[in-house]
């Protein structure tokens, strides 16, 4: 079964190993590190993301490889999942893959201008439950 997702190149995932230590500081406001279980396997992964757009309610995390990659997935299956932005870990449920008209409305001035140019379909919206 194909999932049609996009595979990120080698040098992104070699990356990812170096931003997630960095990711979900409070010195590095754009990223952040989202944990999740595996869908199959159980474990726990995590994995550096780019906060999009935030409101009060919820966070925005834009999709360049799409929403069949597989932290989406294990993100949808299992419901919910954490991330740590800024310092501070938040409980996330209900994630759901949005456009980008949603997470533009949401963004500030200046995350909304660099967005419109980064011309991506896909967002996934993740509701803020609490502090974890």
């Amino acid at each position: 079964m194909t999932t049609g997702a996009k595979r990120p190149p080698a040098a992104a995932r070699r990356f990812n190993q170096l931003a997630v230590k960095a990711a979900g500081s409070r010195f590095i406001p754009l990223w952040a590190a989202v944990e999740h279980r595996g869908r199959r396997s159980g474990r726990t992964y995590t994995t550096p993301v780019a906060i999009a757009a935030s409101t009060p309610d919820a966070l925005y995390i834009g999709l360049p490889w799409g929403p069949g990659t597989d932290w989406v997935r294990n993100l949808l299956a299992a419901g919910r999942g954490t991330v740590r932005w800024k310092g501070v870990s938040y409980a996330v449920s209900e994630p759901t893959i949005v456009g980008s008209a949603e997470a533009l409305a949401a963004a500030k001035t200046l995350p909304r201008l660099m967005m419109s140019r980064w011309k991506l379909e896909h967002f996934l919206r993740l509701h803020r439950d609490r502090v974890a």
